[in-house]
């Protein structure tokens, strides 16, 4: 099988070709190509696939196998992947995903080549049952929300296609994530888990750190930075077009009032080819 590793932010995913590669067991691949050091070693696998409706379809699985709605980052370099390996010539992308139809704008260099992407990602969900979440408040605004024997964390919850709960922040370099992280996704207001992004208001914008359901902490989440910009002017603490400081490097985030959908702007970068056996 012949694969593509690409980044998004630093958020790194195994692209394959699924117009002509046949994955029978995509959740089992992805847990075995995902793995750091017997494997490729990446945050999930993500498959490019016919669609019946728009351009492409994506599916895309986390490092643990769980499927996933939708990834912002993965989504930039599935527009990259199409245009550049020649599968279309439109710098404006339809493509379906499990969290709604979701339209790329390509940005090409001098070169022809794809240098960032902006991705719309919708309109935030912020009704409980929805994310979904079992708040018995919505908009879940500042929630105190108990975490294990840290105490409680106010937690701004709503979906970009897929769960998030939103912390905001002081210091969070030194939050220990590893702990923290996976008592919040797994906490029972979640029944379908959570993304969760730790926030801190910095000049300038927004640094983020994030917790992935399924996937651990990762260097970028483009869903989790589209929910960090929303939580951050619902909670009055930035403007609608933000800049997101995250590990891997930064996103620009726009939730446009007069439309309510949301903007994701980022980099997509191809790192190598490759190709695997697959066991029969």
């Amino acid at each position: 099988m012949k694969f593509t590793k690409m980044h998004g932010t630093g958020n790194d995913y195994i692209y394959v070709n699924g117009f002509v590669e046949k994955i029978e067991n995509p959740s089992e691949l992805s847990r075995k190509l995902s793995d750091r050091h017997k494997g490729v070693g990446s945050d999930g696998l993500v498959m490019i696939l016919p669609s019946e409706k728009c351009d492409f379809r994506m599916r895309m699985f986390n490092s643990d196998g769980s499927e996933s709605e939708m990834c912002g980052n993965a989504s930039r370099c599935v527009g990259k992947y199409v245009y550049e390996k020649g599968l279309t010539d439109k710098t404006e992308i339809t493509l379906e995903t499990l969290a709604g139809t979701k339209v790329l704008r390509l940005w090409l260099n001098e070169r022809k080549k794809v240098e960032k992407v902006t991705v719309d990602m919708g309109v935030p969900v912020f009704d409980a049952p929805s994310i979904p979440a079992t708040f018995e408040q919505w908009p879940v605004i500042r929630y105190p929300l108990p975490v294990g024997e840290d105490g409680i964390y106010e937690v701004t919850s709503l979906s970009m296609g897929n769960p998030h709960a939103v912390l905001f922040l002081e210091k969070i370099d030194e939050l220990n994530l590893p702990v923290i992280g996976p008592i919040i996704e797994h906490s029972p207001f979640f029944p379908n888990r959570t993304n969760t992004e730790f926030v801190e208001v910095v000049p300038g914008g927004l640094k983020m750190r994030v917790w992935e359901r399924g996937a651990g902490e990762t260097m970028a989440c483009g869903t989790g930075a589209c929910a960090a910009v929303v939580a951050a002017v619902l909670n009055g603490v930035a403007d609608r077009k933000t800049t997101v400081q995250l590990r891997g490097g930064s996103l620009e985030i726009e939730w446009n009032e007069e439309s309510n959908r949301v903007y994701l702007t980022g980099d997509a970068v191809t790192v190598f080819e490759g190709e695997t056996e697959l066991e029969n």
